[in-house]
């Protein structure tokens, strides 16, 4: 937490000292119309990713089951694990320097550049520097991700929809399925004799072009939508 507040006011100072702005521009102070947008973009993107990891699980014959040892108070952490984690990356990525990116070059710069910088941060967190093949999936992996959520940035105006739908991948995948780097938390996958091991053409289909390239082309779409839906409506 103590992250955060050190990155809003490194923010706050790079807005001031660019455009003599403050963090507003940001678009983070809640109103019914960003909180709508958080909230959806949770729901879509939550729904995609348990799709994903039904049919993963319906491919495999594999089954799911409920943690028998987890608490409310657990679950809530859990969540709020996501949360700290997903703000911490949206702040730095999708926060000031996309605002100040777009202003100085551009919004096509500006969003490849976040892009592109998403993608490089991932080589370290996910431990691949120095392996350029698994380096260039990765940068795939997460760079085509942050050039959608980037995108809803630049549309809204404002951070609530990337981090509602970078949150919603996160917090299913991460805790719902229990496949972040946290271990078992909601979801325990049950082993099962008749597991079927999927071919490498179906499984890169499922694990890899699923989730890193027709979820983002879904984003992307219903970004569209959402914004063309909102300006049909009266002022």
């Amino acid at each position: 937490m103590l992250g955060i507040i050190v990155q809003l006011l490194i923010s706050w100072i790079l807005l001031r000292v660019f455009y003599r702005e403050n963090l507003n521009v940001l678009g983070i102070t809640p109103s019914k119309s960003r909180m709508s947008q958080f909230a959806l973009g949770f729901i879509f993107t939550a729904s995609l990713c348990t799709l994903i990891q039904l049919l993963d699980s319906a491919l495999t014959n594999t089954d799911w089951k409920l943690n028998e040892h987890l608490t409310v108070l657990g679950t809530l952490n859990f969540f709020w694990w996501n949360v700290k984690s997903v703000v911490f990356e949206e702040l730095i990525f999708r926060g000031a320097l996309l605002y100040i990116s777009i202003r100085k070059w551009g919004a096509r710069t500006g969003i490849l550049l976040s892009a592109s910088a998403f993608g490089v941060y991932h080589w370290f967190t996910f431990g691949v520097l120095g392996n350029i093949v698994l380096m260039l999936v990765v940068f795939l992996m997460t760079s085509i991700s942050g050039l959608v959520w980037a995108y809803a940035f630049e549309k809204t105006k404002s951070m609530m929809l990337p981090i509602g739908l970078h949150l919603g991948w996160n917090f299913v995948f991460n805790s719902v399925f229990s496949k972040g780097p946290l271990g078992q938390q909601i979801l325990i996958l049950q082993p099962d004799q008749n597991y079927i091991q999927l071919s490498n053409e179906l499984s890169f289909f499922v694990q890899f072009l699923l989730p890193n390239l027709i979820v983002p082309a879904l984003t992307f779409f219903y970004i569209k939508f959402m914004m063309k839906k909102n300006a049909k409506k009266p002022l």
